[in-house]
Formats: structure tokens, C-alpha cells, sequence
């Protein structure tokens, strides 16, 4: 309530402006570069991570959004959140808020608009390297 005086000594009381209300919290945005903002040097940085890239790994396999709560890495949780963090910062992931979850998409047609064969090499390195390690251990048993 604000009060002001009038000219003839009287005081009238207004109500004070109602402030915006804040969004709900499938409304809560985070910070996402925009696709010019992209730099091939932090998406390599955030690939080069064996976590993060067993994050953009199941991303891709699955072509579809995932919660944050569907990945079961070996790290505490706030390495997660650091991973995830990451991820979306160098524009490799997308994060939005749906209802209570935090889910995570692949930004593959960013990736392909700027750095074409980029992730599908990676992944597919990756893919490569996993069998390799699995059997050069399958022959050490």
C-alpha cells in the first residue's frame, strides 16, 4: 500500500503494483548458446570427457530426450551436474525443464549445421574403441 496526499490535505492509500509472477517450474529456461555461438573448441573439450561423451553416446542411441535421473554414472552427483553442465554450455546438449525433470536432448542438427560429420565420427570412434577395449579384455581373462 502507497499513500499519497492530496491537494486539499486529504490522503489517499493506493494499492502498490502487483509484481510479475514468477514461472512455474517447467517454465524455468537455462542458458543455451545459440547455434552462432557454437565454437568447435568447446564442443571437442566437452566430448573429450569419458563421461560426458557416455552421456552424448546414450543420447544418440536412444534419439530422443532423456532425464537427467536415466544416466547412472560413477561420479557423485555434482560432477554430474558438472558434466551436464558442460555438455550444454559448449551447445552439444540441450537441457528444459519438463514438469520436476531435467531433460536432455542432443543438439545432433546444430552439430551437423556447423561441423558436418563431427559427432557421427566421434560417436563412431567411440563405438569402435569400446569394442577394442572389451576385446583386448575379453583375450587378458
Amino acid at each position: 500500500m502507497r499513500s499519497a496526499p492530496r491537494g486539499n490535505g486529504a490522503v489517499v492509500t493506493t494499492a502498490a503494483p502487483t509484481p510479475p509472477t514468477t514461472p512455474a517450474a517447467g517454465g524455468r529456461d537455462l542458458p543455451h548458446p545459440g547455434r552462432h555461438e557454437i565454437r568447435l573448441e568447446s564442443v571437442l573439450h566437452a566430448l573429450a570427457d569419458p563421461m560426458r561423451l557416455q552421456v552424448v553416446r546414450e543420447l544418440a542411441a536412444v534419439g530422443d530426450e532423456l532425464s537427467c535421473s536415466h544416466f547412472d554414472l560413477p561420479v557423485t552427483k555434482s560432477t554430474t551436474t558438472h558434466h551436464f553442465r558442460v555438455l550444454r554450455e559448449s551447445g552439444v546438449i540441450r537441457q528444459i525443464y519438463r514438469g520436476t525433470a531435467k531433460m536432455n536432448g542432443l543438439r545432433q542438427e546444430d552439430l551437423d549445421a556447423l561441423f558436418p560429420g563431427l559427432l557421427d565420427s566421434v560417436l563412431a570412434a567411440a563405438t569402435s574403441q569400446a569394442a577394442r577395449l572389451a576385446d583386448a579384455g575379453a583375450t587378458d581373462a
